[in-house]
């Protein structure tokens, strides 16, 4: 399979389109409603930094990569409705990490996060059907990075997301969340399988712990019903362009990210749901590159096989194994017809001989 650079053909197909809007639009909802009513802890002038950082980083980097390969941004030509298209992914990634991070008052943190989120696009990719596409969940992984590099920084506290609401409405938030994110995923992601195999592999891994370590299994089961679980379950894992698509693959995917979390926990790594996340994403990806390569070598070996397969159609003249190599000596002029002619002499001896 040979790897070629995307054209500026769209990158999404309709129905991705369509999930990117909705999960553009109920990112943003879910941002206001946060500043306005629940309780973010972030200053509110952040996710518009953010924003502005986002796109201007999406934008530049692929200018960069339009003038290599030759092509016209993916951003223009489309109009206005292209260019927000263009921007969908760029504006979830700004919103989700500003939400989901805390990088106290170092504004710079949240910059250097978004700015890895949206770059790592272009730099970590393997081939996909045939072209390169990123492999690392840009949100998941900007937030991971964070996590690493700035040890003072942390997730944003759960209770953000109902800090200020009570009388019910505090179960009516998951359950939009919950009803929505299954639509999405369902109708429109089709990573539904993907984000079963995740939950029921969470609750698996929170009573193996409670069997193996004794862990209470209660509180390891509790952390489902949070807001926070809820969207990453929803939201993040199952982001259609850095998931395998296959059923099985799906099931391998969210099962693998649930088992790598009980391990890292079980280890005492805090913040596990991102680096599990970050760390089956990356598998995914040097798995893509080991099978194209494989699938590469594979190909040249069937096509090494089939030319040595192939019968000779050379001429006495150029065929080595012919008996009648080299240059005619009669002066027979393209194929030498000696041969021909000698053996109709000799067939014509042996009826004459027989005729006697």
């Amino acid at each position: 399979m040979s790897v070629t650079p995307e054209t500026a053909e769209a990158r999404h197909s309709p129905k991705i389109v369509t999930a990117l809007r909705r999960f553009a639009i109920s990112i943003t909802v879910l941002n206001i409603l946060g500043y306005t009513v629940l309780g973010f802890e972030q200053p509110w002038t952040w996710p518009l930094l953010a924003l502005l950082v986002a796109y201007g980083t999406e934008i530049l980097l692929e200018t960069v990569a339009a003038g290599v390969d030759g092509r016209a941004p993916r951003f223009l030509g489309g109009g206005m409705r292209g260019f927000a298209e263009f921007l969908y992914p760029a504006h979830i990634t700004g919103l989700a990490v500003n939400m989901l991070i805390y990088v106290n008052d170092m504004v710079w943190g949240l910059v250097f996060g978004v700015v890895v989120a949206i770059g790592a696009k272009w730099v970590l990719r393997a081939p996909v059907r045939g072209r390169l596409r990123h492999f690392m969940n840009p949100s998941n992984l900007g937030i991971t990075v964070i996590l690493l590099v700035l040890p003072w920084a942390s997730i944003a506290p759960p209770y953000q997301f109902t800090e200020n609401i009570d009388g019910g409405l505090d179960w009516l938030v998951p359950a939009v969340i919950i009803t929505l994110g299954t639509m999405l995923n369902a109708k429109l992601t089709g990573r539904m399988w993907l984000v079963l195999s995740w939950i029921v592999g969470f609750a698996a891994q929170a009573v193996i712990r409670g069997v193996l370590f004794g862990t209470s299994i209660p509180s390891a089961l509790a952390m489902m019903t949070g807001v926070a679980f809820i969207l990453f379950s929803n939201y993040m894992i199952s982001d259609p362009g850095t998931t395998p698509g296959s059923r099985l693959g799906q099931i391998a995917f969210g099962g693998g990210t649930a088992a790598v979390y009980g391990l890292l926990t079980g280890l005492g790594v805090a913040y596990g749901i991102f680096f599990a996340t970050a760390l089956v994403c990356l598998v995914r990806g040097v798995y893509l590159w080991v099978a194209d390569g494989t699938d590469r070598l594979r190909r040249a070996q069937e096509l090494d096989r089939t030319r040595a397969e192939q019968p000779s159609t050379g001429s006495p003249e150029t065929d080595p194994g012919s008996p009648f190599s080299g240059p005619c000596q009669a002066g027979c002029v393209g194929s030498c017809a000696c041969h021909e002619r000698a053996d109709d002499d000799s067939t014509g001896r042996e009826k004459a001989a027989v005729a006697t």
